[in-house]
């Protein structure tokens, strides 16, 4: 990847049906990221452009991710790399989405 700071990319995200419904959208959101791709960035744009999504997704206080949601971008499981790890080019480049999913618990 390349480029510095200014650049912006467009980056397609796909969350669960109960943060689209908190969030008031349908579909696939598309974000505008500035500088390196990482999760942790297109996280900090989400909670931007959809306030009301602030703590759902990773806590207020630690940043960590939520127990019962999993990071996945071009069939990786991304949920326990550094949220600075830059995302797959395919996703940044917006050819792919970023898939925040529900994980499901039970026995």
């Amino acid at each position: 990847m390349s480029g510095g700071a200014a650049e912006t990319r467009t980056i397609r995200v796909q969350i669960p049906y109960h943060l689209r419904s908190l969030a008031q959208v349908s579909g696939e959101l598309r974000l505008e990221v500035s500088g390196q791709v990482t999760l942790r960035a297109v996280l900090d744009a989400l909670e931007v452009r959809y306030p009301m999504l602030a703590g759902t997704i990773r806590d207020h206080a630690t940043g960590e991710r939520r127990p019962f949601l999993r990071f996945f971008a071009c069939e990786e499981d991304l949920s326990l790399q550094s949220p600075e790890t830059p995302l797959p080019d395919a996703v940044a480049a917006g050819r792919e989405p970023l898939l925040i999913i529900g994980a499901i618990a039970g026995g």
